[in-house]
């Protein structure tokens, strides 16, 4: 009797386990980080990447820090509340990175949200990074302009603005701009020529712009 009911208890926390891996948007995504992470799990300390598609499509991101334990973990089109809601227990606190570079919020504000929605996510990511990580730093990623999403600018401004004041009174906490980098000479529109042809997603180009910016930070 006493052997039944333990197979049942392990039974329901399994099935409770998997049940809370599926279900969510990119939850495919998520078990595919775990079951690499089951192969080789990142060692504690190292340097992660989280957010959306800027990340998960920056195929040489560990390449271009090759000296640097970088954890990517970048989500398809994820938003940033998502990250609050949903992914914070599985592709972010158990790795216990010292450093945490978040890229999200654009397609929050290309879904219809406002600038004000982003910054009271991003301030919930915040504190629920501060209270489980406290030693950790943590690294915004501004918002980029992308210019098929220029309708939009007026939101992404006002998500970075709240949350460059946030963060300028938070302990281990930066702001990283990595917008007026994508400029044209000066700085009178974006450089469609630093994006893919979708005038979203960043090319090379475009990444050797944000390295140049990260790499203090990440070194």
């Amino acid at each position: 009797m006493k052997a039944k009911l333990i197979l049942l208890f392990l039974t329901l926390c399994i099935g409770s386990r998997l049940h809370a891996q599926t279900g969510f948007p990119f939850d495919n995504e998520i078990r595919a980080f775990k079951h690499q992470d089951s192969l080789k799990f990142p060692p504690k300390n190292g340097i992660l990447f989280i957010g959306s598609s800027s990340i998960r499509k920056w195929t040489d991101l560990e390449q271009r820090f090759a000296n640097k334990p970088i954890i990517r973990r970048g989500v398809g089109g994820c938003e940033l509340w998502q990250l609050v809601d949903y992914y914070t227990p599985y592709i972010l606190f158990p790795y216990q990175p010292r450093k945490i570079f978040i890229y999200a919020g654009e397609n929050d504000i290309a879904a219809g949200k406002t600038g004000k929605f982003v910054f009271d996510e991003f301030q919930k990511l915040w504190k629920m990074i501060n209270k489980k990580l406290p030693d950790a730093t943590i690294y915004f990623m501004s918002v980029k302009p992308s210019p098929s999403r220029a309708k939009f600018i007026n939101e992404v401004e006002i998500a970075n603005k709240l949350i460059k004041n946030y963060l300028n009174n938070k302990p281990n906490s930066t702001y990283i701009d990595l917008g007026t980098v994508l400029d044209t000479p000066g700085n009178t529109t974006v450089d469609n020529s630093l994006f893919e042809p979708d005038l979203l997603h960043l090319n090379s180009k475009g990444y050797d712009k944000w390295q140049k910016v990260l790499e203090p930070y990440v070194k």
